[in-house]
Order: C-alpha cells, then sequence, then structure tokens
C-alpha cells in the first residue's frame, strides 16, 4: 500500500541544516523501494492558494503569515501497513527535525482487497 507523507513545519526561508544526511536518507529509501517519491517545498512568500466559495474564487498570495506551520514538503512512501509507515515518517523526522509529518493511505484499485470498509474506514491487515 502507498502512503501520502505531508511534511508541516514552521516557516524556514533556508533548506534543513541536515541536508547531506537527508540526501542519504532519500536515496536509501529509493533503493530499498519503500520511497516512491519526495519533494520539499520552496517558502510560501513564493506560492499562492487558490479557494473557491460557492461562485467566488479568490487567490490570496504568500507569505501565508497566518499559518503557523506551513508544508515543507511530501514523500510517498510504500509500506506493507499503517504501522511500518508510521516508523518511517519517525524515521525522516530523527533528521528533518522539528515539524510533523501527516499520513494518509492513497486510493489504490485494489483497496477492497486491503479491507475498505463500507463506512469508509481501512481496515489494515497486518
Amino acid at each position: 500500500m502507498k502512503f501520502l507523507s505531508i511534511y508541516k513545519h514552521v516557516e524556514r526561508n533556508t533548506p534543513p541544516s541536515a541536508e547531506e544526511t537527508m540526501g542519504k536518507l532519500v536515496e536509501e529509501g529509493f533503493r530499498k523501494g519503500w520511497l516512491v517519491a519526495t519533494e520539499g517545498c520552496l517558502p510560501t512568500a513564493l506560492g499562492a492558494r487558490v479557494r473557491r466559495d460557492g461562485s467566488k474564487v479568490s487567490v490570496t498570495d504568500g507569505p501565508f503569515t497566518e499559518a503557523k506551520e506551513v508544508v515543507g514538503g511530501f514523500a510517498i512512501l510504500k509500506a506493507s501497513s499503517k504501522e511500518e509507515a508510521i516508523q518511517l515518517a519517525k524515521d525522516f523526522l530523527k533528521v528533518a527535525g522539528e515539524g510533523e509529518c501527516e499520513l494518509r493511505q492513497v486510493y489504490e484499485a485494489n483497496c477492497a482487497e486491503q479491507g475498505v470498509a463500507k463506512s469508509g474506514e481501512v481496515a489494515l491487515k497486518a
């Protein structure tokens, strides 16, 4: 199964100080097959938010000063269970430092075989 890991942290305008260590972790992830894709985000000053409310569409240019934490990057992880994905996120945070990873299982065509309940809950097989 695949999981989207969304890394959130306090806004910073410089790359993480452990860039070399992060490079090694990413290289290992691709080599071992648990990392499918990953990217970091540039500062929010270079971004925009596009929001639709009914028929109204608004655009707000960055920086997003009202946000306590921003998305700093993402990764697509390949794991055999939610618990394994959690461990991968913990390992990432040891290198990345402060922040959090929100894990969301990615919908795949075989989700029914993986135990998607009618209520919408995913019953992960151990």
